[in-house]
Parts: structure tokens; C-alpha cells; sequence
């Protein structure tokens, strides 16, 4: 069957009403292929001005979220709050969640649980670190943290997996598109194996690790690479060639 690619921007803690105005005007004029499902992770205080200002035809995304609706957890957003501005998306469990604020595997699945049942769409982060790679245990970390998300999922129309080796985050280091096509068919294999045949054929698996204009077209033709979370690139112009890798 085939999968929508997927193409998520994720500008992290960067921006500001101008720069991000800018950025969304060149979004909004640009030439994007219609074929693409395009979400862009704002900071939680700008998600109500990407949300109002973006072209409909672009989704718009939390880059997290809380466990639970509503409380006293000062600084903390919740997907209530997060489906109030208009915005359907989060992005949980990414790389700096879990190694700058030390997010546990358990927290991502409670948030990734909570999130879906409020009806948003999860971006579900997965990933080892350079340590793990060298150590040859890419498989072992990546699948312990799937299962852990995988527990809490209960509907995976509204998961997308983005696997994101930790090593090649903001390094400019890329893997290589085979390392990135070995990954996801082995996290396909995993899904088949322990949720469903159906989940993984459908479900979508996107790489993230500093994805550029100059490497997207690369990557976008591994069979099992459904698309891109990209972060700096995302910030710039060049986005929108990478939206239009497959085009």
C-alpha cells in the first residue's frame, strides 16, 4: 500500500514573530507538492501565530506535551490546550527531550497515551546515541523505546515514527541512506512482528538527523523512508525543497 510521505519541520526553540512571519510567507508562496502531508513544530508560545498565519494546507505541531489535561505542572502545556489554537500535532519524545530534560521512555509513553486519546497526532521520536551505534546495539535501544510507545498506542492512523539517530542531530552528520533504509525496514519488521502486519505496512516512518536540500532526494528514495523531520533546514528557504524531494 502506499504512504503519504511526511514531511515535518521541527524549529525547535529558535525564531521569533518576525523571523518565523517570513519563514511563513515563503511557505505559504511556495510551490509544495500536493502530494505531501507537511506539519511544522512550532514553540508552544508562537503555536496560535503559525496556526492563524500558515496556508491550511500546512499542519502545524506541539513540539510536547504533559501526561495529563489540565493541573498545577508550571511551564507544562497540555494537548487541550494544544488542540485550542487550532493545532492537531505533537512532536514527542524527541532526542533533546530525552537527553537535555532526561525524559524516561515510561513519560514519552504516558504523553504518547494522553495525546492520543485527546485526538491529537503524535510524531513519536525514536533513537540511539553515537555510543549505541559504535556498540552495536542500534537495535536494541530503537526497539525498547518503539515498545514503549507502541504499549500506548491504541490507533496508528494518528502515529507517525520518526527515527532520528541521536549522532546525526545538528552534528551534520547524516546517516547514509542505507544506514537510514536499514533502520526503518528492521523497525518495520518489528511492528509486523509485535503489533501487526497491517500497522506496518501503513504506518509511516520518517528519518530525521540532519536532513538537507542536498540530501533528501537521497534518502527519500529508500522504499522504507516515508519522509523527513528536519530541523535547522526547516528554518530556511530549502525547506521547501526537501517538502518536494519525491516531486
Amino acid at each position: 500500500m502506499s504512504r503519504k510521505f511526511f514531511v515535518g519541520g521541527n524549529w525547535k526553540m529558535n525564531g521569533d514573530k518576525k523571523s518565523l512571519g517570513e519563514l511563513i510567507q515563503t511557505l505559504n508562496g511556495g510551490k509544495v507538492d500536493p502530494n505531501v502531508e507537511v506539519v511544522c513544530g512550532a514553540p508552544s508560545i508562537y503555536l496560535d501565530f503559525a496556526r492563524s498565519h500558515l496556508d491550511a494546507k500546512f499542519g502545524v505541531a506541539a513540539q510536547n506535551c504533559y501526561k495529563v489535561p489540565k493541573g498545577a505542572f508550571t511551564g507544562e502545556i497540555s494537548p487541550a490546550m494544544i488542540k485550542d489554537c487550532g493545532v492537531n500535532w505533537v512532536i514527542l519524545g524527541h532526542s533533546e527531550r530525552r537527553h537535555v530534560f532526561g525524559e524516561s521512555d515510561e513519560l514519552i509513553g504516558q504523553k504518547t497515551a494522553h495525546a492520543l486519546e485527546s485526538g491529537l497526532g503524535v510524531i513519536a521520536c525514536i533513537g540511539e546515541k553515537l555510543d549505541e551505534r559504535e556498540g552495536g546495539t542500534t537495535e536494541k535501544v530503537v526497539f525498547a523505546q518503539t515498545k514503549v510507545i507502541a504499549d500506548n498506542v491504541k490507533d496508528w492512523s494518528k502515529v507517525v515514527l520518526a527515527y532520528e539517530p541521536v549522532w546525526a542531530i545538528g552534528t551534520g552528520k547524516t546517516a547514509s541512506p542505507q544506514q537510514a533504509q536499514e533502520v526503518h525496514e528492521k523497525l518495520r519488521g518489528w511492528l509486523k512482528s509485535n503489533v501487526s502486519e497491517a500497522v506496518a505496512n501503513s504506518v509511516r516512518i520518517i528519518y530525521g538527523g540532519s536532513v538537507t536540500g542536498a540530501t533528501c532526494k537521497e534518502l527519500g528514495s529508500e522504499k522504507d523512508v516515508d519522509g523527513f523531520l528536519v530541523g535547522g533546514a526547516s528554518l530556511k528557504p530549502e525547506f521547501i525543497e526537501i517538502i518536494n524531494a519525491k516531486a
